[in-house]
């Protein structure tokens, strides 16, 4: 831990104020937008019997799961659009946008009424609203990432871009916190299934009020002012004619990272109650201290990547990846104590860590400053809906005709392809865009 608070405490002594000022800004902000978005599948456990008519509990959990997934879907549109908004208007305005559109999908989860009070009109109001907030974060990504690669420096853009995934785990962590205190101190189980879950969607809501306050007082980046009368900004036609090989790339980048990351943290929770067959308090409060010692783990590996290149951790997470998947969901399935089951969650996040502290960076190396935004965010979001949007659905599935090892199967094939990619591109940290547009933001 010393050193660990030796690395950070040397960055911040060698950034500027208003650099570090911007990017926790923009952490913040990106913190509530994700408490938003994985709210949802924390308390499904809770509200599946609410939206869906009577049946088994794998069956109402496949239809929240479908919604997660339909969800996804709107993440393509979400990541042309505002992508298109941050690359035309800036990544501010973006930003601020897109936290808005996320607490309205999270107030009318929280006031929309049971199946048994107004009948299907409850699940297709909690559809639309979970496509409301797949197109606000479908937004969020690119944007943000663009972002704290635009205003953190050449030498620490690794380290800072980081904070990224810092703040989107962070907000899967606060969500799980709500969850363990209105478990264990304020609710009783009954209430948490009668109408305690609906609490952390209007708390979600109210945060985003905070963010759209810091979101509004963000500067933009020097990178986006510098390229703001360029023709071309924004551009889907210039991003596939002039920088095809770019946006394949980030889908390949993508495909096995996603899936992984949404296996071991979004769907495990299920996991340990539907296949290990934990409580869900028990399955609760292993999630919340893996995913905080998770969280930790990623300005390490993107301070190792400032050293070290961008390459080498996705070679080494596509390496292990392929190797341990199997065994290692294997034995979770098979735990016999909950510290068997932590310790097993915790080694895989270490592994997935090599993507996902560094996936931010890597994508917005790839793209000059006009159609970054875009370029990050639209690729990115149609490999997420595709593979980790669909992660529960399929295990789930699998789970329900009886092959449930065929899902650890098909996550180890999709990172062995992202592997492939890895292993052919070039480390962005010496090719990157950022480096020939690098300026100081505007206030």
């Amino acid at each position: 831990m010393q050193y660990y608070l030796y690395i950070f405490d040397t960055h911040m002594k060698n950034t500027d104020t208003w650099r570090i000022k911007a990017i926790l800004t923009g952490s913040a902000g990106n913190l509530v937008e994700w408490y938003d978005w994985y709210i949802y599948t924390t308390f499904s456990l809770y509200f599946a019997p609410v939206f869906f008519p009577k049946g088994s509990y794998t069956a109402q959990l496949l239809n929240t799961a479908a919604i997660f997934a339909v969800g996804f879907l709107m993440r393509p549109i979400g990541g042309w659009m505002f992508g298109r908004i941050a690359d035309q208007k800036g990544r501010k305005t973006a930003m601020t946008l897109s936290v808005l559109l996320m607490s309205l999908g999270s107030l009318l989860i929280a006031f929309t009424p049971s199946y048994n009070s107004i009948g299907v009109a409850a699940p297709a109001l909690l559809l639309i609203a979970r496509l409301l907030q797949g197109l606000s974060v479908g937004g969020e990504y690119g944007t943000s990432a663009t972002y704290l690669s635009e205003v953190a420096t050449a030498s620490r853009r690794g380290f800072f871009s980081s904070f990224q995934y810092v703040t989107l785990i962070g907000g899967q962590l606060t969500a799980l916190g709500v969850q363990m205190l209105l478990q264990r101190v304020f609710l009783t189980s009954d209430q948490l299934h009668d109408w305690g879950w609906r609490i952390p969607f209007i708390i979600g809501a109210l945060l985003a009020f905070v963010a759209l306050y810091l979101r509004t007082h963000m500067q933009e980046t020097g990178s986006f002012e510098q390229h703001k009368s360029s023709k071309n900004k924004g551009s889907v036609k210039i991003l596939f004619k002039q920088y095809p090989r770019a946006a394949l790339t980030v889908v390949g980048l993508t495909m096995g990272g996603t899936l992984a990351f949404y296996t071991y943290t979004t769907y495990m929770q299920k996991f340990l109650v539907n296949t290990v067959h934990l409580t869900i308090e028990r399955a609760t409060t292993i999630t919340f201290f893996v995913m905080m010692i998770y969280a930790f783990l990623q300005p390490l590996f993107g301070w190792l990547s400032d050293l070290y290149g961008r390459k080498p951790l996705l070679i080494g997470f596509g390496v292990l990846g392929t190797v341990l998947t199997v065994p290692i969901l294997t034995a979770i399935s098979h735990a016999s104590s909950e510290w068997t089951a932590f310790w097993l969650i915790l080694a895989a996040l270490v592994i997935v860590s090599g993507y996902t502290s560094i996936n931010a960076v890597v994508k917005a190396e790839m793209f000059p400053a006009e159609i970054r935004a875009l370029g990050v965010g639209f690729p990115y979001a149609i490999t997420v809906a595709i593979f980790g949007g669909t992660a529960e659905s399929i295990a789930l599935y699998f789970k329900k005709i009886g092959h449930e090892p065929w899902f650890y199967w098909y996550v180890t094939v999709c990172i062995f392809i992202s592997l492939l990619v890895y292993i052919a591109v070039r480390d962005t940290k010496h090719t990157s865009y950022l480096d020939k547009d690098f300026t100081e933001p505007s206030a």
